[in-house]
């Protein structure tokens, strides 16, 4: 149980100028974890000092990021099964009040404006010609190309509120809803792109890749083959490895998004964030 006087005391202590006694009130405050936010965002409200109010919410800020890696690497131990799941973490790192169920919701909307439109006997590529018509042309959902360094291409929230976002985001959504539709499709991690590959599973053997064609989401869902995929790693002087074809786990999709922010970060400046991305990625090794 939080004591909430001592709480309100060591709060009020934050502003003292000598250093030990800060270090001491900062840890206390640290351990209390996640009780403590309500009461510190109130203490920033009420204070005047902005040396105390940079110090409150500096340690908002370290309890919010404790939390982030926390669940991270409880997602990651746990088999990291759900990619929605493990992008949603890595969006409450920058949203730190994000409203989970409303992202689930926005996503299950699109879901079910495919769906009402579904012919289940439809082909692989009918299927996803329907996908690309709801998400693109219905929806509006496009790569972002005039601003694609920006770090809000990477966060679900942002692209599912401004349609616009990089490979990996747009690609997170169009798998996420395929899979809830029961339509195989998975990332696959290429260098320089991400793209999405449309599985047969019953034509996967030890030596077919089980991979029907690809969809490339940052595209509007163009379809491709692999004989693509080759000329692209030949542009790049790249061997043709297996795993430049085929699905990759929801653990690279995640460090993968995670260096994508840690890039964009670096160009603007913003080294804190960088280290803290960092710290992140290394949950995930």
């Amino acid at each position: 149980m939080i004591n909430e006087a001592e709480i309100n005391s060591l709060i009020r202590l934050l502003d003292d100028p000598d250093r030990e006694i800060f270090e001491h009130v900062h840890d206390k405050l640290i351990s209390y974890g996640p009780e403590a936010i309500g009461y510190l965002e109130n203490a920033w409200e009420q204070a005047f000092d902005p040396i105390q109010q940079d110090r409150i919410a500096n340690l908002v800020h370290e309890i919010q990021f404790s939390i982030t890696k926390n669940e991270l690497e409880l997602w990651h131990q746990s088999g990291a099964f759900d990619l929605l799941r493990g992008a949603l973490i890595i969006n409450k790192y920058q949203y730190p009040d994000l409203d989970e169920q409303k992202i689930i919701n926005q996503i299950e909307e699109i879901k079910r404006d495919i769906w009402m439109q579904m012919m289940f006997e439809g082909s692989p590529a009918d299927q996803i010609k329907l996908i690309n018509h709801v998400l693109y042309n219905l929806h509006g959902f496009s790569g972002n190309t005039s601003n694609h360094q920006d770090p809000q291409n990477s966060y679900l929230s942002q692209v599912l509120e401004s349609k616009k976002g990089n490979q990996i985001s747009l690609a997170i959504i169009y798998s996420v809803i395929a899979q809830k539709l029961d339509i195989p499709v998975y990332g696959v991690n290429l260098p320089q792109h991400f793209i999405l590959a449309y599985m047969d599973e019953a034509a996967k053997s030890e030596f077919e890749s089980g991979v029907l064609f690809y969809i490339n989401a940052f595209n509007k869902g163009h379809i491709f083959g692999r004989r693509d995929v080759d000329m692209f790693l030949k542009q790049l002087n790249l061997n043709t490895d297996k795993q430049f074809y085929e699905p990759c786990t929801n653990t690279d999709i995640v460090r993968r998004i995670l260096r994508n922010l840690i890039s964009s970060y670096e160009q603007l400046g913003s080294m804190e964030k960088v280290q803290e991305l960092n710290e992140l990625l290394a949950v995930l090794q």
